[in-house]
């Protein structure tokens, strides 16, 4: 039995030809990135609500809901089109990412370093200033389906520009920064704020902002108290209070996977 196996497997990868391996590498290629777009729109409750619309047009080809059926019917036809408009923002930033650099993503190691102090040194600046400031880090979900964006901006990060921004007579102030793939790309954003009863009266509406957001995506947001001139730093729906420079250094350090950057740097 074990040569009749391994002879159909042989005979199998013989009529294989280069353009089969091309084929199948492609349509990987394919799957992963669509993969990949859902993990980071956090689109896993509407993929759900698919789901869950599929088994309803099972049953009911199954128990005959003739009126049912042709509504769902009609509704799948259209599948297409309907995936299109959901995830249009994910499928355009995709393609454009797949057009500017199809095999590597992201900022290069250098990059990052530079933007990592540019933003801790930022941080510390604002709370010594006793400026209010927000500033967003997203990770691997999107946050286009929580936040309302504010004003483009498309620029390096820098501690000038983020002193700058959240100065009290700027006019984007009272928002959230936006930093995607270590860039700033937007400010003055709105954040939801967390419904959590439990949460200290004290907090002011930026740190609720801070725990909200958190709540609903594995962001980390970096908030400065304009009273009491310290950063804070909120993940998972959770709020750590008065973090040092050393602190954020180290975090945003590991977070963009340089921990050993920091080490040799504080050897």
């Amino acid at each position: 039995m074990f040569n009749t196996l391994w002879a159909n497997w042989s005979g199998l990868f013989t009529q294989l030809r280069v353009h089969d391996f091309v084929d199948l590498f492609l349509v990987w290629l394919v799957v992963y990135r669509i993969l990949l777009l859902i993990k980071k729109s956090g689109a896993v409750q509407i993929l759900s609500g698919l789901g869950i619309l599929a088994i309803a047009y099972m049953l009911s080809i199954f128990f005959e809901l003739i009126t049912f059926n042709y509504i769902l019917e009609k509704f799948f036809s259209n599948l297409f089109v309907i995936v299109v408009i959901l995830f249009q923002g994910e499928i355009r930033r995709a393609l454009a990412q797949i057009g500017s650099n199809p095999f590597l993503s992201g900022a290069s190691r250098v990059e990052e370093t530079h933007m990592i102090e540019e933003l801790a040194k930022g941080l510390i600046a604002c709370a010594q200033r006793g400026y209010g400031a927000l500033i967003v880090l997203e990770r691997e979900i999107s946050l286009d389906y929580f936040i309302e964006e504010g004003h483009a901006i498309n620029a390096e990060v820098s501690s000038e520009l983020i002193v700058s921004i959240f100065h009290p007579s700027a006019p984007l102030h009272d928002g959230a920064m936006l930093v995607r793939n270590g860039k700033l790309v937007s400010a003055g954003c709105f954040l939801p704020l967390s419904k959590n009863s439990s949460l200290d009266k004290n907090l002011g509406t930026r740190h609720r902002a801070a725990i909200g957001l958190t709540e609903e995506t594995d962001a980390y947001v970096f908030v400065v108290s304009e009273e009491n001139r310290f950063v804070g730093m909120a993940h998972s729906g959770k709020l750590q209070m008065d973090v040092d420079h050393h602190f954020i250094r180290q975090t945003l350090y590991e977070l963009y996977g340089l921990s050993k950057s920091f080490e040799r740097a504080h050897a």
